[in-house]
């Protein structure tokens, strides 16, 4: 029996914030260790970073015996082999998207969106998604930008019926556990003015995010193989977000 897809987007309008981290983050923690069936359509033209970093990985993976038994065992571990990541332009992504989800029967697809709403057919794109995540940092360009896009998305997409999402899913990732209390406190009040709300969860700022795949054989953090290693999982919030979003698009096994 085939089930219903989701399909959500990790969006933002300032580069530099997290958006592809958050979107193989998710990807991995949910398909290898929750046991979600789950698929990647980067949209983020011309980088594409998500199917990039598979095919690093692919090469070092195939090169490296360590990474190559560390793989097989993972494979005999969950009985799950590494899940779908797809380039596409904007035009195509919904059709590649729905062709995974009849070939592998999947949970959700996540959507790694390009980083400016003037790329012509986001709105479109976007109008498909079941539910969108936008994270955001408490910088005042940041801040506007993120402004500026809901009350974009809210003119285009939520007044005039077209988006099947109901709003924007904000949630504040960089933070420096040295920042005010305060200055949270002030973007969350404007931000629930235009009716939208935070997330409860917020991801640290941490140079973790950028820890892949290496020769020395460090933890790995940020993987498209292999989930987040042990050794940093808990500290990450990555488990805490995942756990808040599957809450809030209800997927359940």
């Amino acid at each position: 029996m085939k089930k219903k897809t989701l399909f959500v987007a990790i969006t933002t309008q300032k580069g530099g914030i997290g958006k592809t981290s958050v979107t193989v983050l998710l990807s991995s923690y949910l398909h290898y260790l929750k046991g979600y069936e789950v698929a990647v359509v980067d949209c983020d033209y011309p980088q594409y970073s998500i199917f990039d970093l598979r095919n690093r990985e692919t090469e070092v993976v195939a090169s490296d015996e360590y990474y190559s038994v560390k793989a097989y065992n993972q494979l005999c571990k969950i009985e799950k082999k590494c899940y779908s990541i797809v380039m596409s332009s904007i035009v195509d992504a919904t059709s590649k998207a729905n062709e995974l989800a009849q070939e592998e029967n999947l949970d959700i697809v996540f959507f790694d969106m390009p980083g400016t709403l003037n790329t012509d057919g986001v709105l479109d794109l976007l109008s498909e998604m079941d539910y969108i995540f936008s994270p955001i940092s408490a910088d005042r360009l940041v801040v506007e930008s993120t402004l500026q896009f809901l009350s974009l998305f809210n003119d285009n997409l939520i007044t005039t019926g077209i988006a099947k999402a109901k709003g924007v899913n904000l949630f504040w990732t960089m933070v420096d556990g040295r920042e005010k209390t305060s200055l949270y406190d002030m973007y969350n009040s404007v931000i629930n003015d235009l009716g939208q709300k935070i997330m409860k969860t917020s991801l640290p700022d941490s140079k973790r995010y950028r820890r892949e795949i290496t020769f020395d054989k460090k933890p790995i953090f940020r993987s498209t193989f292999f989930p987040i290693d042990s050794s940093m999982l808990k500290s990450s919030r990555i488990p805490e977000l995942a756990e808040e979003i599957c809450s809030i698009i209800n997927l359940k096994h």
